[in-house]
This record gives C-alpha cells, structure tokens and sequence, in this order.
C-alpha cells in the first residue's frame, strides 16, 4: 500500500503507524501533514515526537500524484562552496526534507547578476514550486527587482535579514565602546556585497553618533585582506580597537598583529562577524558576532513552504549574539 500514509512495502512508518503511537486518528495526522490547522496543541505535540521517533518520510512520489504538485523548491545560492554560504544551503535542505520537500541548488556567479533570470527561468521549467534566493550584492538585488516571477519568492538578503546585520554590527560596536575604545577601525569588505555595506554604514554611523573618527580600510573577504591592513592599522598609532567585518579578515589581522609585536587584546582588542568553528581556537580566541546561519537557513526554507502552503509565516529569524572571547580587553589608554 503507497499513498501520503508512507509505504508498506518498503516497512517505512505510515500515517497510521504515527496515528497508532501518538494516540491520535489518522485523519489528524493527514491533516498535520498537510499544514492544515485545526489541531489541539497536545495533539500536535503528539504527533511530532511520534514522526521523530518513527523517522516518518512521505512518500514523494504517490503524494505528488495524488495532489498534483511536485514539492520541489529551487535555491538559487552564490558561492555556495564557501562556509557561510554553504550551510545556509544545507540546512535550508534539511529543513525542507523534513517537512515533505526537496531542494534543488544552483550555483551562481555572484559578480555576474545576467545569470539571475537564466537560473530563475531553469528552476521553474524544473517543476519547482517556489524560490529561496540569497541576494548577496547590490547588483543582484538590482536585477532581482526587475524580474516577474510567478511562484513565491523568499529572498533572504531582504530588510529583515538586513536590519539583523545592523543590529549584529551594532552589539559588537557597543561592547568595544564599553570597554573604553574611542579610536575603532574598521577592516570591511567589498562595498559592493549588501553585507559589508551594511556593516560599513552602521560603523561609520556609530562613530559618528559617538564622536568618533571613522576609520575605514576596505578589501575582500579573506584572511590575506586583513593581514595587509593590519599594519596601517598599527602605523596608526592611536587605534586601540579593530572591527573585521569577518572572522577570516580577524584571522589574517591577528597575525599581522602578532609579527609585528602587537598584544592583543593589551594593545589593541579585535572583534570579528560570523563566529566560525574555528573562531574560538584562534590566538587569542576571537570575539565575535555569532549570525546563527544553520538556524537561519532553516527558517527560509519553514517561511517559503509556508508561502507555498498559503499559511502565515511562524518562523522569526534568530537574533545575532555577541560571543566575548579573550581577543578584546580594556582600553590602554
């Protein structure tokens, strides 16, 4: 037997194998599944930890039959080999496939916005029943603007991921101004990536409100772009605090720092953006600001299904926090 109840054949969990451990009709589980509302809260809970336990998987094939969709979306993804990038990707896959969907990724050339409508025009020739689009430079949210697309869209670089980025810059300015740092530069990255610019913008108006000089040295996203500036930052003279607009610009400043025997955090302290893996077994471990990208790529691809489904988005997008690390100390002053 196949159908939205999974498949006795295979001895994969059916609707009724749910139904039977959560204590609850199958109807009610056919009806969680299909997003529908109507379910006492107990029951629901029910049902999910009984989905968890069982490892319930529809089965696609007779569920796109019998409803005449293909629960497919396409994710349109820039520089999807690199870490951030990469585990937006995966966990906006993971999330999908748990809630019946499956996600086809095409890679793009960032710096090359023409490649948009191609991508876009492939995807839905493919079937797929809505877009996750990452809108990492301003030209690609340029182009964006200007194309008609007639499945639901979420884009995640839009206002809401972006006042996140400001508020995330914003707790690591805050916390060095705590620690008595006035003279803050700032190591950014490409102007024409929507991040950097947004992170730029927000350090030069923070400094600005608190009467300070903006000091700004901008390069690309990589290690080698810190290294090379780290030294004008200590020709300087005055500057007792950096802002990296990445852990890997942290990265490369921090042995810039170290070769030219300046302590961190005694003579200068260093906050970076990202919180990688890696950020808390650099020398010192690294200050920095933690975006959550595994939650939020799960809660792009829960948002878009929703938009798909034609129910109301419950899924907020997780606030940055700060994580204080021994790379940022008082001010010598």
């Amino acid at each position: 037997m196949t159908g939205q109840d999974g498949d006795r054949e295979t001895g994969r969990a059916t609707i009724y194998d749910v139904a039977r451990l959560a204590g609850v009709s199958h109807q009610t589980v056919a009806r969680f599944l299909n997003g529908e509302g109507g379910i006492r809260p107990y029951n629901k809970v029910k049902v999910e930890a009984a989905l968890t336990e069982l490892r319930y998987r529809p089965n696609m094939t007779a569920r796109s039959l019998a409803t005449k969709r293909t629960f497919r979306i396409g994710a349109l993804g820039y520089e999807i080999a690199g870490h951030n990038p990469g585990r937006v990707l995966q966990a906006a896959s993971d999330a999908a496939r748990e809630l019946g969907y499956v996600v086809e990724v095409m890679g793009l050339d960032p710096l090359d916005p023409g490649q948009l409508a191609d991508g876009v025009e492939t995807l839905i020739r493919h079937g797929v029943e809505g877009l996750l689009i990452t809108s990492p430079t301003v030209g690609i949210a340029e182009e964006l603007s200007g194309l008609r697309i007639d499945v639901p869209v979420l884009v995640d670089g839009a206002r809401e991921t972006d006042e996140l980025q400001r508020r995330g810059t914003l707790l690591a300015l805050n916390h060095l101004h705590a620690l008595g740092h006035r003279r803050i530069a700032h190591l950014a990255g490409p102007s024409q990536w929507t991040a950097a610019h947004l992170r730029r913008e927000t350090y030069e108006s923070f400094m600005t409100e608190h009467a300070g000089a903006s000091l700004v040295w901008e390069g690309d996203w990589e290690s080698r772009s810190g290294y090379t500036r780290a030294e004008r930052v200590v020709n300087d003279g005055s500057i007792t605090a950096v802002f990296a607009a990445n852990d890997r610009i942290a990265l490369g400043a921090l042995l810039r720092f170290h070769e030219l025997g300046v302590r961190v955090p005694d003579d200068i302290s260093i906050v970076g953006f990202d919180d990688m893996h890696e950020s808390e077994f650099f020398h010192p471990p690294l200050t920095t600001v933690r975006q959550h990208v595994d939650a939020g790529g799960r809660t792009s691809a829960a948002r878009l299904i929703a938009m798909i489904e034609g129910r109301p988005s419950e899924y907020p997008y997780p606030e940055p926090d700060l994580v204080v690390r021994a790379s940022t100390g008082r001010a010598n002053t």
